[in-house]
Order: structure tokens, then sequence, then C-alpha cells
């Protein structure tokens, strides 16, 4: 079974409760507040800079590994992967599997001027304006967590609020529909979505499909300097890395290390 099922289902039902506890005009209020103020970051220009970006994220708890980190504070973390030499952040917003919530997003806006995602599973356009009104630069959208009609409309959501969209891919059939969107911000994840396994390798197999398409960010399943440095050479603009970072002892040490790639 696709493990991502029983997880969309839910987050549609919190969505639902969210969307009564804070009707959206609520969200556009916070939204126009942020645009009066030119609050912008851009995570598109973050990823499309000469060399190798590394995305470094926030992340507490996994299905696949299970906690991970919960003794630092959030604005220790991002402080750190700032100093470290990170070129963005990826702020996990999703509770019931990974202990994140919109506070943290918030809280990492306040603590760095580095461009922000939502990673999240983004069913619903009411999560694309709390994710603006949260503070976050771009939202991830998740090829095999939708159908292409609700896909095409949240990347345009995105869009029309000036956010970026990350669009995430496993497969050859999943990268094809990404660039018919015209994702400009394409994503590879390694991870198996039924095994949970993952292949980076993946990434170098789907590559010269999107080279020249679309900017390219490989996910799950990076570690050491090595490995991003052949990510560098084979022309992979961005890569994320949340686990890696978030178990070491120097957060900021071991993000710098990634970061000079």
């Amino acid at each position: 079974m696709n493990r991502l099922d029983p997880i969309v289902a839910a987050t549609r039902e919190e969505v639902e409760l969210r969307r009564r506890a804070t009707p959206l005009a609520e969200l556009d209020v916070a939204m126009t507040r942020r645009a009066a103020a030119g609050d912008v970051r851009s995570f598109a220009d973050a990823i499309a800079r000469p060399r190798l970006s590394l995305i470094a994220e926030h992340k507490r708890r996994s299905p696949s590994a299970g906690a991970i980190r919960d003794d630092l504070a959030l604005e220790d973390v991002v402080g750190a992967y700032e100093r470290g030499g990170a070129a963005a952040l990826s702020i996990l917003t999703e509770g019931p599997s990974f202990g994140g919530s919109l506070d943290d997003l918030r809280l990492a806006r306040r603590a760095s001027a580095l461009p922000l995602l939502r990673k999240d599973f983004i069913v619903d356009p009411y999560q694309v304006h709390e994710a603006s009104a949260a503070g976050a630069d771009a939202i991830l959208l998740i090829v095999a967590a939708l159908p292409p009609p609700e896909l095409a409309a949240l990347h345009t959501e995105a869009a029309s609020l000036g956010l970026s969209a990350l669009v995430e891919v496993h497969e050859e059939h999943e990268l094809e529909i990404a660039l018919e969107l015209g994702a400009e911000i394409v994503g590879i994840n390694n991870r198996d979505l039924k095994t949970l396994e993952v292949d980076t390798r993946r990434t170098f197999d789907l590559l010269p499909r999107v080279t020249g398409r679309a900017l390219v960010v490989s996910e799950s399943g990076f570690s050491r300097a090595e490995q991003l440095e052949e990510l560098a050479r084979a022309g992979v603009d961005g890569v994320l890395v949340g686990e890696a970072l978030m178990r070491s002892g120097d957060v900021e040490a071991a993000c710098r290390a990634l970061a000079a790639r």
C-alpha cells in the first residue's frame, strides 16, 4: 500500500477542522500584512544559485525513522543551519506523523532570514493560504498524493500568492506529470512509497529527463559530503537534508560540512 494514502486522508479531515477554527478571511489578513511589509524571500532564487544549494530541514520524527530529536529548540536548530551555510530551510508542519506544526513555521520565520519551505501534505487550497500567512515562501506538492487536476489547481494557487512550489516525484510517470504541469522546481524523492526504502540512484536515473526543463532538488538518503559532491557534478541544483543534520552532535558544523559543495 502507498504509505501516503492514510496520511492524506487524515490531513483532509484536519484541514476541515482548522478551516472551521480559522476562517480563510483571517488568514488573508495575515497575508495582507506580510505583503505590506514586503516580507518576501525567493525560494527559487536560493535553489538556482550556481553551486549546489543545501535545504536544511527541521524534523522531529518520521514514520520511517521514529523519533529523531526532541532536545533542541527549533530556533537553535534553524540558527545553526543559517550560520552553517544552508541556502534555505524546510520546516515540517505535519503533526501526527512528523511532530510539526504551523507554529514551527512562524518561529522559523522570526529566527532566520532564509527562505522557508512548508513541508507538509498539501491537499487543499486552504493550506496554501495557511502557508503564506504563517511565513512560508514555498510549499511542497507531492504528485503521488494528488489527482492531476487538484495538483494543477494547487500549483496555480501557490503561484497566485507568490509562493514557489517544490513538486515532488518518485518515478518517471510522476516526473512527466510535474513537467507537463510546468513545475519550475522538481523534487526527486529517493524513498520508495511502498517499502520506505531509499535508493539515491533514483535521482541520477531521472535527472536526464528533467535537466534544462526545471530546477532539480534531490531528497532523502544523503548524509555525507561525497554524496553531495556527486550530486553537484551531475548538475543537481539542490539537496534536502534533515535527519543527518538533526542527529548531529554539532548541527552547525554538520551543516557547514555539507553546504560547502
